[in-house]
């Protein structure tokens, strides 16, 4: 790709994109496009020739970048995406802040997104998935996002043309999300960290949260997540079928499946994104075998393979 739109940000060519993830893989993208702003963006995606493909992506903790990498134009928001805003019950958040800090900035303001605490991540990738824990979901409190469509048009989308579901939405192709509203119910805050503190204890207890990982490897087979209480059940929670087909530990290469939580791949050393993909699939296969269930990715995969 030659000729791209001039612009305010940073393009970067063949930039290797290994260090942007969690776990630490992947090849270059053709291109790294990191906006100055939200009218730099839209300007640069309507100079953009229509052929050429863009991804939108965030801070990497839900993704895999395939060893061959990304043949298109990576966007990446920084600085001038990451403001939080507290409105009355209203919280608007850049695509670029991260879960945990909106989640803490409301609560000061006596809001509640605690759920949102423990996520990992930014707010653009959160609405993608329909992020959730503990019963919530960015579903349950979104009002509407702005974006910037793949023709550079600045749109405001209601949480209702989403089509919000578990871990999936409906965005128009190309689409970059720059920011999002939330309708946040009133509480104290000191409840709120209390209740924060609880939700990382338990998590830190649970999560292989020093190990390079990617969250939860693939979709709870009951169609939603956990939801912490007393009552919650485990027959059909990914690491519960992983764990009945022995997959608990198991590696492949630098990979491997954490022994601390069976749903979470983790980079163990040394791991290529083929090894991640691989054991993955592995797993889904053992899992199959085991219980007739077919595991879906939670981890977004994308990019190529490298060429023989």
């Amino acid at each position: 790709m030659s000729g791209l739109p001039e612009t305010r940000g940073v393009l970067t060519p063949n930039r290797p994109l290994a260090d942007l993830t969690w776990l630490r893989v992947g090849g270059p993208a053709d291109w790294l496009f990191q906006p100055a702003d939200e009218a730099d963006l839209a300007q640069f995606l309507a100079a953009l020739d229509p052929a050429i493909p863009v991804f939108p992506m965030g801070v990497g903790s839900n993704l895999i970048v395939r060893d061959g990498g990304i043949r298109a134009v990576v966007i990446r928001l920084g600085r001038g995406f990451n403001a939080i805003e507290v409105q009355g019950d209203r919280v608007i958040a850049g695509a670029a802040a991260l879960d945990a800090h909106v989640a803490r900035r409301a609560a000061e303001a006596g809001r509640d997104l605690t759920f949102l605490r423990t996520i990992p991540g930014s707010i653009g990738g959160a609405v993608r998935m329909n992020a959730g824990c503990y019963g919530s979901y960015v579903a349950d409190v979104l009002e509407e996002i702005r974006v910037v469509t793949r023709d550079g048009r600045v749109e405001v989308l209601p949480a209702s043309a989403l089509n919000l579901r578990y871990r999936q939405s409906d965005l128009p192709e190309g689409a970059v999300i720059v920011s999002a509203s939330f309708r946040a119910a009133k509480g104290d805050p000191a409840a709120l960290e209390a209740r924060m503190a609880e939700q990382i204890a338990k998590r830190d207890g649970s999560q292989p949260t020093k190990e390079r990982s990617a969250g939860s490897t693939f979709r709870n087979p009951a169609g939603f997540s956990s939801t912490g209480r007393a009552d919650d059940t485990h027959e059909l929670k990914a690491w519960k079928v992983i764990d009945d087909a022995g997959m608990r530990g198991a590696r492949l290469g630098g990979a491997q499946m954490s022994v601390m939580h069976s749903n979470f791949l983790i980079n163990a050393g040394g791991a290529t994104a083929a090894d991640l993909e691989n054991l993955g699939e592995e797993v889904r296969k053992k899992v199959f075998q085991s219980s007739g269930i077919t595991l879906e990715w939670e981890i977004m995969r994308v990019g190529e393979y490298p060429r023989e």
